[in-house]
């Protein structure tokens, strides 16, 4: 059983990405920013440890999409909020463990993801915290069925996502890992 490392992301045209981001820098500069972001993550985090896959929006469109390597497995993200795509994710990829982290976060390393790989090996889940009370990875190791109310009712972009999030996973195992931030304005930009 592989581990599976699903990448989640748009594809990149003004306007339909980072629109909190483009609403302090604009919508080409926010653009510009998410395809040399997705450009790099995606060159750093390839590792023969786990299986890179893109899981692209709009479904169609991202699965033909030259914005991406072609080299990389995808697969259509699906209706809903973000949890529903996430939640899709979890319980539609062949066995073995998955983490699931945005395009948008500058600051991860191949070794972020071999921790979080490597804390499912003593629990069920694994979260990635970010500043904002949110978090920029999610991981089961899946060896029971995915909970049926898992990631719903969660208050996205809110202080309470990492909360909510946990809360769908009862009677589980979970692990936290690396805090890092993801970027969604100017403000995370200058961040250190």
């Amino acid at each position: 059983m592989r581990r599976q490392l699903v990448v989640m992301l748009k594809e990149p045209r003004p306007g339909r990405v980072k629109t909190r981001l483009a609403r302090d820098i604009g919508p080409v500069a926010a653009t510009w920013w998410v395809r040399h972001q997705t450009t790099r993550l995606l060159r750093r985090l390839r590792d023969p440890r786990w299986d890179l896959v893109l899981a692209v929006a709009p479904d169609v469109a991202g699965l033909s999409s030259r914005a991406w390597p072609d080299d990389r497995e995808r697969m259509p993200q699906g209706p809903g909020n973000l949890g529903d795509r996430m939640a899709r994710v979890m319980r539609t990829r062949p066995p073995g463990p998955v983490c699931i982290i945005g395009g948008d976060i500058p600051g991860i390393t191949p070794a972020h993801i071999a921790r979080a790989f490597a804390s499912l090996g003593r629990n069920d889940a694994v979260f990635g915290p970010a500043p904002d009370g949110g978090y920029w990875l999610i991981g089961m190791k899946r060896t029971r069925a995915v909970p049926a109310t898992f990631l719903q009712d969660v208050r996205w972009s809110t202080e309470h996502a990492l909360a909510d999030s946990r809360a769908t996973l009862p009677d589980s195992r979970i692990g936290l890992v690396d805090t890092l931030r993801d970027v969604d304005t100017a403000d995370d930009l200058r961040a250190p």
